[in-house]
């Protein structure tokens, strides 16, 4: 699959993204590039490669599931431009 011109502009619009004019070739070129990778790696034969979740075999110590730090959200809050019951108020995107 080729990235043009419509499918960057579609992208850009979906993402609310301004694109200008000049940058368009150079968002195709770079779209391109990603699905060629993505390509060469879907190429490779891992038929016979077992699953990896961690090359270590031994186990992780964890710590402690204990609270480490006091509750600094007020604290925090204070820079944020707009704030209610302790949650940040952001713009709507998604319509």
């Amino acid at each position: 699959m080729a990235v043009n011109k419509e499918t960057v502009l579609t992208i850009a619009t979906l993402a609310h993204l301004e694109m200008a004019p000049d940058q368009i070739d150079d968002q195709i070129d770079r779209m391109n590039r990603i699905l060629d990778l993505v390509d060469e790696m879907q190429a490779v034969n891992t038929d016979d490669v077992e699953p990896l979740a961690t090359p270590f075999d031994q186990v992780q110590r964890l710590r402690p599931d204990v609270v480490t730090e006091s509750d600094q959200r007020d604290k925090l809050q204070t820079v944020a431009p707009r704030t209610t019951d302790g949650l940040y108020l952001v713009p709507r995107v998604v319509e």
